[in-house]
């Protein structure tokens, strides 16, 4: 089925989508339910989780340079989190003992009252980072670090550790390591007020709409820079950071190697009842899932990607939807 197909299949869910399939850049449908704007290449998607493999790329140029090390303990860096055994790699590998919770869970409870704003990347948190970070602190773990693999608490850690180690605050780290090197123009935590005319309407499943660009969350600069699922982008920017994944340039092979090498033992799948949930069979990265042939990662807000080691191919979808129309992404990506 061809790129058009999969989406008129799915026009009642989704008003348009943006995709790349290998260089091939396919813009279908409207902006909106009922618009008459078209969907551009240069339009721009709240990416949600796909947020996750651009800080865990961040993090590990950061090692690369010596200013982080990701089996040392965070005590240095975080002192917020001192005495915990936590590690950069547990972050990145989800294995922080905090995470989202299927069953009650008073510590969960903890953190929503103190105003985490952990898991959809809406509504964000109102509080700055180390405020955000000593908040954090107060709350009990769920689990000893590295006992399960519990999504995704840990990478709105590794944002901070991220931002520590780079001495400057998350955007800056994230523009000087990431964006910029890879010419990714239109990539960050919040909109220009005069390119929000490119920014649609994200819907929720019941066709109301969830955020509105006239009053977008992402129309101004986040207290807290989320960095689990905070970032705006377009599919030539995020096209750009994929094919560093998979064809290099930005990171050394080690260290693409270790980004891409599922790092969930047998062990630490049986002991995390999530897993099942939100990997089926693959397995987990830094912030990236791994299967057999591709990498990549899907975001709550209705993105995916998909990159082919073997052949170099990046295929990218996005769409603006939460939930977000998994049935569309298991078409486009031929599953």
């Amino acid at each position: 089925m061809g790129v058009e197909e999969v989406f008129e299949r799915y026009s009642e869910v989704v008003p348009g989508a943006v995709a790349l399939v290998g260089r091939r850049v396919v813009a279908v449908g409207t902006t909106a339910f009922g618009g008459v704007e078209p969907m551009r290449r240069d339009t721009l998607f709240r990416i949600a989780s796909m947020t996750k493999p651009i800080t865990a790329a961040a993090a590990v140029l950061l090692a690369e340079e010596g200013a982080l090390d990701l089996d040392e303990p965070v005590d240095r860096l975080l002192p917020e989190l001192a005495g915990r055994g936590i590690t950069a790699r547990h972050l990145l590998t989800l294995r922080l003992g905090f995470g989202l919770a299927f069953e009650p869970s008073p510590e969960w409870d903890r953190a929503v009252a103190l105003g985490l704003a952990l898991g959809p990347p809406k509504p964000a948190s109102p509080h700055g980072p180390d405020e955000w970070l000593r908040r954090f602190a107060s709350v009990p773990p769920m689990r000893p670090p590295g006992e399960r693999w519990m999504y995704d608490a840990g990478f709105a850690v590794l944002g901070v550790l991220v931002a520590r180690a780079g001495g400057r605050p998350l955007g800056a780290v994230l523009r000087e390591r990431v964006f910029e090197p890879l010419g990714m123009v239109d990539t960050g935590f919040s909109v220009p007020p005069e390119e929000l005319h490119r920014l649609p309407p994200c819907y929720a499943d019941d066709g109301s709409v969830f955020d509105d660009p006239a009053d977008s969350q992402w129309s101004r600069e986040p207290a807290f820079p989320d960095a689990a699922g905070g970032l705006v982008s377009t599919v030539d920017d995020y096209a750009r950071f994929a094919r560093a994944l998979v064809g290099g340039g930005l990171l050394s092979a080690a260290s693409l190697r270790a980004m891409t090498t599922d790092h969930l033992t047998p062990e630490l799948r049986a002991a995390s009842p999530h897993v099942p949930i939100f990997l089926g069979e693959a397995g987990w990265g830094f912030g990236l899932a791994v299967e057999r042939d591709r990498f990549g990662w899907s975001g709550g807000l209705g993105t995916s990607f998909s990159c082919y080691p073997a052949t170099g191919d990046v295929e990218i979808v996005l769409t603006q939807r939460t939930p977000p129309p998994t049935d569309l992404f298991d078409a486009f990506h031929g599953r």
